[in-house]
């Protein structure tokens, strides 16, 4: 922990200890990827090779899936200008494109979540791909859309029988789609915003704030800051001023681009000027770097902090394809060879 001037605390939050033997970097095939994908193989054969990790099993049924959806599957390394460590999957009509998230160490239960990239860094959209079918099936089926609904079962395979049951939602006598979603698939980021907003409309204040203090906890979405971000949101809402600056602080010990919106937004409900990103500026230099060695700290460990502060630094403001050499290089020093290969992958 340094204290800074201008009354803010900053602190190089924990990193996970550099995992340097889980991504050999010998023997891996030269992957080349056409951008005018049309086969799920692309995907599978990217995740082995250039990403250096298992594929998610159902991922050809989710990617079949968002096509029936409307959406135009693109080519896992079509990386230009998103942030470096998406694979991506597919893009609907509005530009948002849909991604893999390839974290180079994996918080637990959260070793490839699929993600929508944004400019300043990605939503989450389900801890997994079974997850996403799951969820994707449900809201078709409560939806009643009969012919879109059977493409869709259609197109899940077998990993939608494995995971659903055409029915099961009118069964389920759950009048509310996102009281089944919780209770019967699992957590989900905007589910359970929409819960709190939904209590704030009823003018029931005390049952906003008791989930959106659930939605904070460490084991629901670890990794990711946006839980933390939107309960400062609903402390400010019922003017408990001082947890929602503290809250906010929390937040900002997140990867920056996992809070789901702009930096300044969570700086400016945590009374912070500019101090995190001079701390961050300053621990990235020669100097900064020099003094960790000093303390005591393994090199490795030190490549891996910096491209976290870079990646942090680059989604202030999306500015991505600046940073990505020098994060590439970060993983290199680290012995991650592999993860920085996929860093620098572009088609």
């Amino acid at each position: 922990m340094k204290m800074r001037t201008g009354g803010g605390l900053v602190y190089q939050r924990p990193r996970p200890t550099a995992l340097y033997s889980l991504f050999p970097s010998h023997g891996r095939p030269k992957f080349r990827c056409s951008s005018s994908y049309s086969s799920s193989s692309d995907h599978v054969s990217f995740i082995k090779d250039v990403g250096a990790t298992s594929p998610p099993e159902h991922l050809p049924q989710l990617l079949k899936m968002l096509q029936v959806r409307g959406e135009s599957v693109i080519s896992p390394g079509a990386k230009q200008g998103l942030i470096p460590l998406a694979v991506p999957l597919s893009k609907n009509r509005s530009g948002a494109v849909t991604s893999l998230l390839r974290w180079p160490t994996a918080p637990p239960g959260m070793e490839m979540p699929v993600v929508e990239v944004r400019k300043h860094g990605v939503w989450l959209l389900a801890k997994n791909v079974d997850q996403y079918i799951h969820r994707i099936l449900v809201e078709e089926d409560a939806n009643h859309s009969e012919k879109r609904n059977d493409e869709l079962f259609h197109a899940s395979a077998d990993a939608g029988k494995k995971l659903y049951r055409k029915g099961g939602f009118a069964e389920s006598q759950l009048l509310n789609l996102d009281v089944y979603l919780l209770r019967k698939v699992g957590l989900f980021p905007d589910v359970l915003e929409r819960k709190v907003m939904h209590h704030f409309e009823k003018g029931d204040h005390v049952s906003a704030l008791v989930t959106g203090e659930f939605y904070t906890k460490k084991k629901h979405f670890p990794g990711f800051g946006r839980p933390f971000v939107f309960n400062a949101e609903v402390l400010l809402k019922v003017g408990r001023t001082l947890e929602a600056k503290d809250a906010a602080r929390g937040a900002l010990k997140t990867p920056w681009w996992t809070l789901g919106c702009k930096y300044q937004e969570v700086a400016d409900m945590a009374q912070w000027e500019d101090e995190q990103i001079e701390y961050i500026k300053e621990k990235v230099t020669e100097k900064g770097k020099q003094e960790d060695l000093q303390k005591g700290k393994p090199p490795a460990q030190i490549a891996l902090d910096e491209a976290a502060f870079l990646l942090d630094l680059a989604s202030v403001e999306g500015t991505w394809n600046d940073f990505v050499e020098r994060i590439a290089e970060c993983y290199k020093e680290a012995g991650l060879h592999d993860i920085a290969r996929f860093v620098l992958y572009r088609d």
